[in-house]
């Protein structure tokens, strides 16, 4: 048990090492592009919380974790189409008016 909690934990670390890595050396003009293949991502991510949420018994921790998740994966996609717009609209030309 206490050596797969080793492996476990030095694959978290080399992954927020890497991720750190990756994210710093992005151009901002690859930036709105890679939000939105994450945001995909992300709604695959809100699918399989759906799918744990579904699996448990009534009142089972599966069935409170998978409800969890799905409300951070529910955060996690609006937040990240929000944050894409929001980018998107400062590529426009500040003269041009279109409503929504």
């Amino acid at each position: 048990m206490e050596l797969a909690f080793v492996y476990l934990a030095l694959i978290l670390a080399l992954a927020i090492f890497l991720g750190f890595e990756l994210i710093s050396k992005v151009p901002a003009t690859l930036h709105t592009p890679l939000m939105s293949g994450a945001n995909a991502i992300s709604g695959i991510t809100l699918v399989g919380a759906l799918l744990a949420a579904g699996a448990g018994d009534k009142a089972s921790l599966a069935m409170w974790l998978g409800a969890l998740a799905v409300v951070f994966a529910t955060i996690n996609v609006v937040g990240g189409y929000l944050v894409t717009d929001r980018m998107l609209r400062m590529f426009k030309p500040r003269g041009s008016n279109t409503a929504k």
